[in-house]
């Protein structure tokens, strides 16, 4: 058995064992999960949008089926779920009344971090407009479950948020020079600063809605998906004037995150410093137990770049393979950089999610 199977079995062992012995108190309240496809747990099979995934083989490994996530089982904001001892947090627009104390989904695979990314594929949620939402949730759907404001105030600033965004905002709105006009308006460090700035009000909007505990992870190595290195001709496995390019923003992230832990009393934005992790295992698939870092698990459009084919059979050995169709991480890389994120400080710094969720 290669080693990272056996890593991913003993993950799932793990979580298997914790939610199967006498019921524990969870570690936190609830998790509120905001993002991109990386996240989407099923939002985007409500809006009037081309990016769905609610078909096979999406969720061939999930329990519950194809329900929406991009990815061939759990996603990074369900194995976080796992370790808090949470239910998944559902998507958002699924919930019409009473909405759950473990918390909410609000990612929209497309969205982006600008209003504009994702638009050509149809209506999807900005992360504006998922924070509006998130707060309508906290001053109207919330409060009914408490006795007081304060306890409500507590029950948030124990909660712990997961946000993964900015993809899009490349793959959409930067990397095609021809098209885009954002690429011709902003060079590459400008591009990022704007990003990132936006990004910086956004979360410290959440802050003013009470959230607390953040990890806001980085966008991942673009450079390296199949949709990149199928339409580029690169040296190496990556394409890496596209990881460059993304670079920028990632190195913006650690200082803007320490300055809002610093100036926002009682805060803390951790860092899901998530890239060189991916990156590695593309680049030294064995040190991971990967016997596929270029090619896609299922059977994708346009020569593997894009989408997987509805019903289409993917490949056997799924939990070796780096992507799982044009675009996504497999279930697989998903637990590696979970586990990370929970176990040491590699990957969520400065706090891990053990730390964050006693601090």
């Amino acid at each position: 058995m290669a080693p990272f199977a056996f890593l991913f079995i003993f993950f799932q062992c793990l979580f298997s064992a914790t939610s199967s012995t006498s019921p524990q108190p969870p570690l936190a309240p609830a998790l509120y999960v905001f993002g991109d496809s990386l996240l989407d747990s099923g939002n985007n099979n409500i809006l009037p949008t081309i990016a769905k995934v609610n078909y096979l083989p999406y969720g061939a490994n999930f329990p519950r089926g194809h329900t929406g996530r991009f990815t061939n089982g759990k996603t990074l904001a369900d194995f976080v779920a796992e370790f808090l001892g949470l239910p998944y947090s559902p998507p958002c627009l699924s919930v019409n009344n009473s909405v759950p104390l473990t918390g909410l989904n609000y990612a929209s695979g497309g969205c982006g971090i600008l209003p504009e990314t994702g638009r050509q594929l149809g209506k999807c949620l900005s992360l504006e407009e998922q924070f509006g939402l998130f707060e309508k949730t906290v001053k109207s759907k919330l409060p009914s479950h408490f006795n007081n404001p304060e306890k409500l105030a507590d029950y948030l600033s124990k909660s712990i948020v997961a946000v993964s965004i900015g993809s899009n905002d490349y793959l959409s709105n930067y990397f095609d020079t021809e098209l885009s006009y954002t690429s011709k308006r902003f060079g590459p460090e400008p591009f990022a600063q704007l990003l990132v700035d936006s990004l910086s009000r956004q979360l410290e909007r959440l802050y003013n809605i009470g959230v607390r505990k953040a990890i806001t992870f980085e966008i991942g190595p673009l450079g390296c998906i199949p949709w990149i290195t199928r339409n580029h001709k690169q040296n190496g496995t990556c394409v890496e004037e596209k990881n460059q390019l993304v670079q920028y923003f990632n190195n913006r992230l650690p200082a803007m995150l320490k300055n809002l832990t610093t100036t926002l009393k009682g805060s803390n934005f951790v860092l899901g410093h998530a890239y060189w992790l991916v990156y590695d295992a593309a680049i030294n698939p064995s040190e991971y137990g990967i016997t596929d870092a270029r090619n896609p698990c299922c059977s994708a459009w346009l020569n593997g770049t894009t989408l997987c084919i509805p019903k289409s059979k993917p490949c056997p050995n799924v939990d070796e393979h780096c992507f799982w169709d044009g675009y996504h991480l497999t279930e697989a890389m998903y637990s590696l950089v979970a586990s990370r994120c929970i176990n040491d400080e590699s990957v969520c710094i400065p706090l891990n999610l053990k730390d964050l969720v006693n601090f």
